[in-house]
């Protein structure tokens, strides 16, 4: 395994915890999902998602916006690395998309059609066909 995965996790398990116990009361519904440290060790992109609906996303963004020093300072004095990374923080799709990949293929498994796209399922598309 690579020093950069190891740090990634590592970051991520400290950053989760620092949320869950730190800000438990602000951050009961979000969820570490990724970080990405690059490989200088000086910046990391932190994935996250949110149990709710867009107001808790919006809710969660601004936590991290006010947050992120106090996250950062935190981490680095648990996490020994030459240099703390800035942090970065990014909503994670992923869990959205997974969900309405899901749907889709429910309601394609109950009638046959699939009316999100405008697009009948019923026969498979036509890979000869030019738009």
């Amino acid at each position: 395994m690579s020093r950069v995965i190891r740090v990634n996790e590592l970051v991520m398990r400290e950053l989760s915890n620092l949320l869950h116990t730190r800000f438990q009361d602000r951050a009961v519904g979000i969820t570490v999902t990724e970080v990405d440290v690059t490989q200088d060790l000086r910046s990391a992109r932190v994935y996250y998602s949110v149990l709710g609906d867009e107001d808790a996303r919006h809710e969660a963004a601004r936590l991290f916006s006010e947050i992120k020093g106090e996250l950062r300072s935190r981490m680095g004095k648990q996490v020994v690395l030459k240099y703390t990374p800035t942090l970065e923080f990014v909503f994670d799709e992923s869990q959205a998309r997974g969900s309405r990949t899901l749907a889709i293929l429910d309601e394609l498994a109950a009638g046959g059609e699939f009316d999100g796209a405008g697009e009948e399922s019923g026969s498979p598309p036509d890979p000869n066909k030019t738009d």
